[in-house]
């Protein structure tokens, strides 16, 4: 699928050395965008540079922010500038009963979901603007529109997100940057069967048995996919999605409950 006004552009991609950021990146790229990358995982930072598909890749811990000012010196200096941020690092967090959250899990789940984020826009804002405007897309979650048992951290964030992004849309319109929020649903791969994992322990239920009642909660009874996340992301960041800004964008086969 082709996407116009995506080649040339300058595009960050946290957290993307692995899982649906990597995908987004190698969909980014293949579309014609100088993409930097970052990630805390220095074997799969590695593993991305081996890979030798156009991508930078840095290791960085984005909730720290002497990481984020190093990672976005580099990546600026390399690239001359940016057009696109697209925030992507997150982590499930703790599951548990809130009377049993471990404190230091929760604060550790804002750090990555939420401050991460506001410290990534912090840097990349001046350089967009310089740039005459662009696209910034957070990653929050359908968690982020909803509630769900056992997951206060990562429900928190996930909606903190769509507030901030909220916020972001009104201040930084003026300057022709775009804001918007992705709010997957279950998305194949390692970190949702982690998930699955947590909360068929915290349940007493099978993985198989948390599997087909997440897909049975859906409208279209499926997940979703890296590529279906990667598309939505090249929309909104195309000439297509030039009008689109302030919205909390559901690509979950439309989640009915929690």
């Amino acid at each position: 699928m082709q996407y116009d006004g995506i080649e040339g552009k300058r595009v960050i991609v946290t957290a993307a050395a692995s899982g649906i950021g990597a995908q987004v990146a190698r969909r980014f790229a293949a579309a014609g965008a100088r993409v930097f990358v970052c990630d805390v995982d220095a074997d799969a930072v590695a593993a991305c540079q081996a890979a030798n598909l156009g991508i930078g890749a840095v290791v960085a811990d984005v909730a720290a922010p002497a990481d984020v000012d190093r990672f976005f010196d580099e990546t600026l200096a390399a690239l001359g500038g940016l057009d696109v941020l697209i925030n992507n690092a997150g982590v499930a967090g703790p599951a548990a009963p809130v009377d049993e959250m471990d404190v230091d899990g929760f604060k550790r789940c804002v750090d990555v979901n939420l401050t991460a984020a506001f410290l990534c826009v912090r840097r990349a804002v001046p350089a967009i603007k310089a740039a005459g405007g662009g696209s910034i897309v957070l990653m929050s979650s359908n968690a982020g529109t909803m509630g769900l048992p056992f997951r206060a951290p990562y429900v928190a964030t996930k909606w903190g997100i769509v507030g901030l992004m909220k916020t972001l849309a009104m201040e930084l319109g003026p300057h022709k940057i775009r804001v918007n929020a992705m709010c997957p649903g279950d998305v194949e791969g390692d970190r949702i069967r982690r998930v699955i994992a947590m909360e068929a322990a915290n349940r007493s239920m099978t993985y198989d048995e948390v599997v087909a009642e997440r897909a049975a909660a859906t409208s279209l009874r499926t997940m979703v996919t890296a590529d279906d996340v990667a598309d939505m992301m090249l929309f909104l960041c195309s000439d297509a999605g030039a009008k689109v800004s302030g919205q909390a964008v559901l690509v979950d086969g439309n989640a009915e409950r929690a």
